[in-house]
């Protein structure tokens, strides 16, 4: 496995100089964002596309300092009721799956989406309980109408691409747990892949470790990142895990993502990546960097630091079921 890093936290610095920071501290492969969510300073597909001298640039950029591509990522929400919003995210979609076949990157990354509860919806409703029946009724609405068959068109014009979509189960999408990303790639087949971020699963109450062999024996492992999740306790007890407060609230919140290590101790972190190791990935370990306490150089190199020295370096000697 590679250290890797998804180069967003730094948007505002230029490429060469992030991947000048990067290759400081020894990281090998980076996972450019396209696009929606997240932006695109790094790899607009638009500039890419349109100028291979662009195209060139960037692979020269990375081939001097021998780091590679890990994926492409445009986290965004195809099944948006808004049109407007919904059209944006599947242009970028396509745009990015056209990039990933011009660079040779065989993984993109991203959201499956979530969209409203009837034909007329503004807003997406993320359903998390079954009662009223209006919401049985929404969810079963918003899969048959919408996500299966949106996702059943575009699993085709990946397969064409020779790329393999890396949903990240995220809460307030319909894919949000492993139950939820197995019934999306039951339907879609093996092209439906997952990029597995253990933060999003922390605060849920999911065991990562367990949820990552559930994932990787089924040969759906496909990318990974690197972020950790703190939870509050007394928060938690008062209010649970469910909160809607602004991230920087850290003190008030039940929950916060943090630089690996500082959410969820070593062991932990261990036996995830030896359980990477024990279904066969061997691809990057993308760090994220969402973390309210420390500045972005602090954070990156704390991850950097305990991926790199304390946990890959000692895998082989890991049990991961400890």
């Amino acid at each position: 496995m590679k250290v890797g890093v998804l180069t967003v936290l730094y948007h505002a610095v230029p490429l060469e100089t992030v991947l000048d920071k990067l290759a400081a501290l020894r990281v090998e492969c980076v996972e450019l964002a396209t696009g929606n969510y997240l932006g695109n300073a790094h790899a607009n597909p638009d500039v890419l596309l349109a100028d291979d001298d662009s195209l060139e640039r960037l692979r020269r950029s990375l081939a001097a300092r021998d780091v590679t591509i890990s994926a492409l990522s445009q986290h965004g929400n195809p099944l948006h009721p808004d049109p407007d919003i919904a059209r944006a995210h599947h242009e970028t979609w396509r745009k990015t799956l056209e990039l990933a076949q011009r660079l040779e990157v065989d993984t993109v990354v991203g959201f499956s989406g979530c969209p409203g509860d009837h034909p007329e919806a503004r807003r997406p409703n993320w359903v998390t309980c079954p009662w009223p029946p209006d919401f049985t009724e929404a969810l079963a609405w918003q899969w048959e109408e919408r996500v299966l068959p949106y996702w059943t068109e575009e699993a085709e014009h990946a397969r064409r691409a020779g790329v393999r979509i890396g949903f990240e189960m995220h809460p307030g999408m319909v894919v949000y747990n492993p139950e939820t990303f197995f019934r999306l790639r039951d339907a879609l087949g093996d092209v439906a892949g997952c990029n597995f971020d253990p933060s999003h699963l922390f605060w849920q109450g999911i065991d990562v470790v367990e949820a990552a062999e559930a994932v990787g024996r089924a040969g759906a492992l496909v990318h990974v990142h690197a972020k950790d999740t703190a939870l509050h306790p007394a928060n938690v007890r008062r209010n649970g895990v469910l909160d809607t407060k602004p991230y920087d609230q850290v003190i008030d919140r039940s929950w916060a993502f943090r630089t690996v290590g500082y959410g969820h101790g070593e062991e932990v972190w261990r036996a995830l990546v030896s359980t990477f190791a024990a279904v066969g990935y061997d691809g990057a370990i993308s760090i994220e960097h969402e973390d309210n306490l420390m500045s972005i150089d602090e954070g990156l190199a704390k991850a950097v630091r305990l991926l790199e020295q304390e946990v890959l370096r000692e895998r082989p000697g890991a049990m991961w079921w400890a």
